[in-house]
């Protein structure tokens, strides 16, 4: 399993005009080829009245599904740029369908590579790219007194302290990314002087968006 990864959240579209023609790029995220194909399959019939409706997509931790399609404009012009701009940022688990309304105006080669591949690029950021790094999330428990202590070495180590819970002990919720993991449960027993006050809970993925972290289960 990855320990982070780039990919996005939401589906989301975006349009630029080049020469007349529109080219509107709709971006969703997917899990396996099936996704892709449904909502590759969605676009066609929602602009069943366009030029083109190319698409690209990428898929796994290695990126081991690599599709993209040309759909009747020069070869290479359209389906690869797509991808490339997919390939480039590295991010996966994504689809791209660009659907282009032609606006009487030829591009040319170099023009519909360009095209293309701007299209693409507005439909991600229009998504908004994500960052998601897999956490090992532990309960720490201490008490009332250490409180303050233990609060302090988990923030200063960049942990994220993700909620606090409130009985005769105190139970800190804390997100450690997943690399990081062995070196935090050391320093939690050095502090304890060997008492074991960190127990691991679960692993999940969070993605940061917008200075908040955002649990993805």
């Amino acid at each position: 399993m990855l320990n982070k990864y780039k990919t996005i959240l939401q589906e989301a579209q975006a349009e630029i005009i080049e020469k007349k023609s529109r080219f509107i790029a709709t971006v969703r995220p997917v899990k396996t080829e099936e996704d892709a194909k449904a909502f590759i399959e969605s676009m066609k019939k929602k602009y069943w009245d366009a030029t083109h409706n190319v698409f690209a997509y990428q898929i796994g931790e290695k990126n081991e599904l690599q599709r993209f399609s040309d759909d009747g404009e020069p070869q290479g012009t359209a389906g690869m740029p797509v991808l490339n701009v997919l390939k480039g940022e590295d991010i996966k688990d994504t689809a791209i369908v660009v659907t282009r309304y032609f606006g009487g105006t030829l591009l040319g080669t170099g023009g519909l590579v360009r095209a293309y591949g701007k299209a693409a690029k507005e439909g991600l950021l229009a998504a908004g790219i994500a960052e998601l790094i897999l956490y090992n999330r532990y309960v720490v428990t201490v008490s009332y007194t250490d409180l303050g202590k233990i609060q302090y070495e988990i923030l200063q180590d960049g942990h994220v302290l993700h909620d606090t819970q409130y009985t005769d002990k105190v139970q800190l919720i804390v997100l450690v990314e997943s690399d990081q993991s062995e070196a935090f449960e050391k320093k939690m027993l050095d502090i304890a002087k060997g008492e074991s006050i960190a127990e691991k809970t679960d692993e999940i993925f969070g993605a940061w968006c917008q200075g908040e972290l955002q649990l993805i289960d």
